[in-house]
């Protein structure tokens, strides 16, 4: 690897790192505004911070070719999955730690390779079936569905984890044809159009100076987040960032300690810990599929 590359794509991970950073502190925010305020306004505020943002900041520069699309439809979907990803996490974090939540999240990739077997036949290892199967033991450990702790609750990361798988897999194909800026603003745009039609619902009134702050941090994290997420995979290649994806645990449970003075159990820690080593090793053959010019499937 020659400098250059080689700094471009330390780069990419910084800016990685950066981001799973932000989405920790999200997560955080969430948690804490979600106990006085309703999650359908924190979803509102977060996709109208996006879209003002995006609005603001990148449409100046780029003009109408921000908005140029061969595939609106797709752009309407996949706003709407992610609308829906949002809803469903902001909800979890309710009910259970940000660590874990984080973690059930990170299983994601796991999701995205069970599907990819599935819908687009794409073949998968024995051993990466077992990385699955050990992935999702992991998450059951984490939200023990049926226990006293989560109950119905334990569903609701298991719902928004097959959403989002999803929602990467849409992704992944509309990177092809599509702008990654574009894809970003309409995404802000179509996820703040639905928050605004169902916001009424869950309105009492103008937050006080308190909540608008939080709301406001809430919405840049997700903002700069995803930013940095776009411009760290414009850098170096998806086999090499996404063991870095996990740092995100590290930072959750680092938020968690910090803010609730929540550690997790021995049983959490080893659900925690099994998704961690499970994730990274399927990124680390699929990194080694694509070297060798195999068709991996995509974690």
């Amino acid at each position: 690897m020659n400098p250059a590359h080689q700094g471009k794509t330390l780069l990419g991970i910084a800016f990685l790192v950066a981001a799973t950073a932000c989405f920790a502190v999200l997560d955080t925010t969430v948690k804490v505004v979600g106990a006085f305020a309703s999650i359908l306004v924190v979803v509102w505020f977060r996709y109208l911070f996006q879209a003002v943002a995006m609005a603001g900041l990148v449409l100046p520069f780029r003009g109408r070719r921000l908005l140029h699309t061969r595939h609106l439809g797709l752009h309407l979907l996949r706003g709407a999955l992610l609308y829906t990803v949002s809803t469903l996490s902001f909800l979890s974090v309710q009910f259970m730690p940000v660590g874990e939540f984080t973690a059930i999240i990170m299983t994601t990739p796991l999701v995205v390779m069970l599907l990819a077997a599935v819908w687009l036949k794409e073949r998968v290892t024995p051993l990466r079936w077992l990385l699955v199967g050990g992935g999702f033991v992991g998450a059951l450990l984490v939200v023990r569905p049926g226990s006293q702790v989560l109950g119905w609750a334990s569903l609701l990361p298991l719902l928004m984890v097959l959403c989002y798988a999803v929602f990467q897999i849409l992704t992944s194909r509309m990177t092809r044809t599509e702008d990654p800026m574009t894809m970003h603003f309409y995404t802000g745009c179509v996820g703040a159009g639905l928050a605004t039609v169902l916001v009424p619902l869950a309105w009492t009134g103008l937050p006080n100076g308190h909540t608008l702050a939080l709301l406001c941090l809430a919405g840049l994290m997700g903002t700069v987040g995803h930013f940095l997420l776009i411009q760290a995979f414009a850098r170096a290649p998806a086999s090499t960032l996404s063991p870095f994806l996990y740092v995100q645990i590290g930072f959750a449970l680092l938020c968690g300690w910090w803010v609730f003075d929540h550690v997790p159990g021995w049983l959490e820690t080893t659900g925690v810990l099994l998704i961690v080593v499970c994730g990274v090793a399927a990124s680390v053959l699929a990194s080694r599929a694509a070297s060798t010019h195999q068709a991996p499937s995509e974690v």
